[in-house]
């Protein structure tokens, strides 16, 4: 799976203003950006759900290969499984959320806050429902591979080992610190914008 997903997609969008934006301009713009909101988020869904598929794929012919000594891998599987579960989770929640297109545009501006607010809380918590089982999922790999191997292979080479644990680490947290600046750019002042022109509408300028 491709953890760079999230910064690819969210970065494709014009940055918002935030408390800057004109009213008028976010009333202009607001069908626009609301439809292209539910397009980045159905790629992204299909796009992480479908990666995950393929994965699981990958890991059941190399657990077969591996024989007895690949169980870890079929741990890895779950993971990797359950992950992709939280993006078709996502897709069967837009669904039972999709406003009739005849909705007031109060009730839209409301949905797709709310719609932003919930995305934030899955970037804040990337680390729980994402990165870390996918983390350890790579581990489990390593360590069916360890189990493989037979003592002279560089596989049971703790220096390689470790080496491989500090890249892992180092990937990571870069996918952490690139998709945190995703939220701060893109989800968070989109917000900003949300909130003010609920404010506007419900007459509380």
């Amino acid at each position: 799976m491709n953890f760079s997903d999230y910064e690819a997609i969210w970065k494709r969008q014009e940055l918002p203003l935030g408390a800057n934006a004109d009213v008028g301009q976010l009333k202009e713009n607001f069908a626009v950006k609301s439809r292209k909101l539910s397009a980045t988020l159905l790629a992204r869904d299909l796009l992480e759900a479908g990666a995950g598929a393929v994965v699981c794929l990958a890991l059941a012919f190399i657990g077969r290969k591996l024989g007895s000594d690949g169980w870890p891998v079929g741990v890895s599987m779950v993971l990797v499984l359950g992950v992709s579960g939280v993006f078709v989770r996502e897709r069967f929640r837009a669904r039972r959320l999709r406003l009739n297109p005849d909705a007031p545009l109060l009730a839209k501006i409301v949905a797709d806050l709310a719609e932003l607010q919930h995305q934030r809380r899955l970037f804040q918590w990337m680390w729980a429902w994402y990165l870390g089982p996918l983390f350890v999922a790579i581990l489990l790999g390593h360590v069916a591979f360890y189990l493989h191997a037979e003592p002279w292979e560089p596989q049971r080479d703790p220096l390689i080992s470790a080496g491989f644990l500090v890249f892992y680490l180092l990937l990571f947290g870069l996918a952490w610190v690139n998709n945190r600046q995703v939220m701060r750019r893109q989800l968070e002042p989109r917000i900003v914008e949300l909130q003010k022109l609920q404010r506007d509408l419900l007459g509380g300028n």
